[in-house]
């Protein structure tokens, strides 16, 4: 299904957060893609470097499938241009068909033939006239396949309903995988599995292609996924790339407040910046690099917020919610908490009552009406106020 972007999204600030890679197989530039009188894609940039791994992330609507389909030639790009491998493959007038592209794509639901055993699913992309050893050599490779996504090569005799979700994945993948493309897309493949079964399709998924050393770029909404599975991520909002960077980068030094919000939970707080410190209802915080001094927006994850018997801010917890193996905790800052003046001004940022997130592993000592001492550790991330 194609993507299109809601009006209502920001135009997001967009960070050269990465610098071009010197060995690229994919270079977007300046692709723009319009459906009617909706613009969905509204200039993208991006290169992904031979056998890495990317991850677009963003939420729905924000063009991610369209840049996807645009890659693997589903699509013609309004303006701009794509090239693999050094060779323009769309724009300025050059067209190459998806068949001529050497780029395997696997759909969020398989799209397996469902009338056709696996082996024949895997099968199709092969040509018994093109190896050596015509039919047998076909059923050898379609071994091979199966093998090489941790599938029993018994399973070619199975329908696709026959198997579980994500087995069905790992079929995909094998015939997508046959015709051996330099370029695998992922579109959303593993949001229909459950948890357990999403972890471990996406592991397996991952160690097969970079043990083939194919590039591969994944399409999700889900940043946990985004994170895990990409060695770069680039966050799409608005037909746009607002970050491309590391997963480690991306996460904890956001470009904007609405990428950081988008790629996990943060803690928003006014703070008045003065040099590299930001002070805050938690205190004073070191902040890399700030974009302004005076009034500013400080964001901190929740895990950098740690409840410590010797920690000198006070809060009281207000309610819980339990996960199994973290608790996530909301707390309501004491009145002892830091003050923040402004110079020459009456103005004073909220020196307690404040409600703040956090997360933590033992439940038992954050129940309601608990009061805590919390100490932050590490840097901040510094907004220009109102952004």
């Amino acid at each position: 299904m194609t993507e299109q972007t809601p009006s209502r999204l920001p135009t997001p600030r967009v960070s050269p957060s990465v610098a071009p890679t010197t060995n690229a197989h994919l270079d977007i530039s300046e692709v723009t893609k319009d459906f009617g009188s909706q613009a969905v894609l509204k200039g993208v940039n991006l290169s992904v470097a031979r056998g890495g791994t990317t991850a677009i992330v963003g939420p729905s609507g924000s063009g991610k499938t369209t840049l996807l389909r645009l890659i693997a030639g589903f699509e013609h790009p309004g303006t701009g241009s794509i090239s693999l491998g050094g060779s323009p493959v769309a724009g300025d007038g050059i067209w190459v068909p998806a068949h001529k592209r050497h780029v395997g794509y696997v759909a969020q639901d398989g799209a397996l033939f469902p009338h056709l055993t696996v082996g024949q699913n895997v099968a199709f992309g092969l040509s018994p006239a093109k190896l050596d050893g015509g039919r047998r050599a076909v059923a050898a490779r379609v071994e091979e396949l199966l093998e090489m996504v941790s599938l029993d090569g018994a399973m070619a005799k199975r329908r696709p309903h026959q198997l579980s979700g994500g087995q069905q994945q790992r079929v995909a993948l094998a015939r997508a995988l046959a015709r051996e493309p330099e370029l695998m897309l992922l579109d959303e493949p593993f949001s229909a599995l459950d948890a357990g079964l999403r972890v471990a399709t996406r592991r397996a998924v991952a160690k097969v292609l970079n043990a083939a050393g194919v590039t591969t770029i994944l399409v999700t909404h889900d940043q946990a996924e985004a994170l895990s599975f990409a060695d770069q991520v680039a966050i799409m909002r608005g037909g746009k790339l607002a970050q491309i960077g590391n997963p480690f980068v991306v996460y904890t030094r956001p470009a904007d407040r609405a990428t950081a919000e988008f790629l996990g939970d943060a803690v928003i707080l006014e703070a008045w910046m003065e040099g590299s410190l930001a002070t805050c209802s938690l205190g004073g915080i070191p902040v890399r690099r700030p974009p302004a001094q005076g009034k500013v927006q400080l964001m901190l994850r929740p895990e950098q917020i740690r409840i410590a018997p010797d920690g000198p801010i006070r809060g009281v917890v207000v309610d819980t919610d339990y996960f199994g193996p973290e608790t996530t905790v909301r707390i309501k800052l004491g009145e002892n908490a830091a003050a923040t003046a402004e110079p020459g001004s009456s103005h004073r940022y909220p020196g307690g009552g404040e409600i703040i997130t956090i997360r933590h592993w033992n439940a038992s000592i954050t129940r309601p009406g608990t009061e805590l001492c919390l100490r932050v550790v590490g840097e901040g991330v510094a907004f220009p106020h109102g952004d």
